[in-house]
């Protein structure tokens, strides 16, 4: 059974920083397509931030873009985001995501396995 457990959430304020992480049960580079979403209350979970584990090609939501940073490191099974120059519209239950089979790393139905997510509340 494959089990993803982030870490890292919490509470900081507009401009600060947050280092999340994900744990995956199996090797990171077995899967298709690793990535970041979000859901604030009241709003659909969106894709932040996702790779091609294969390849390592990265892309990000416009909205975050040079702003948070994607990474993973196999040896450890984990998957990162560092998130900078954070926004109270960056607030939002964040989960880490694997897919094991071909897809569109930006679309959520690409994604087999989700962690039980991670809470980044951003006050102005």
């Amino acid at each position: 059974q494959v089990r993803l457990v982030e870490s890292g959430g919490g509470s900081v304020q507009a401009g600060g920083s947050l280092r999340l992480s994900c744990v995956a049960s199996g090797n990171t580079y077995d899967y298709w397509c690793m990535g970041w979403f979000r859901q604030a209350p009241g709003k659909e979970r969106e894709g932040v931030a996702w790779l091609y584990t294969r390849d390592g090609m990265i892309s990000y939501t416009n909205s975050v873009e040079g702003r948070f940073d994607i990474s993973q490191d196999n040896a450890k099974n984990t998957l990162y985001l560092q998130m900078n120059s954070l926004k109270p519209e960056d607030t939002a239950m964040y989960y880490c995501a694997a897919g094991d089979s071909y897809g569109i790393c930006s679309q959520r139905r690409a994604y087999d396995y989700w962690g039980q997510g991670t809470q980044v509340t951003v006050s102005s």
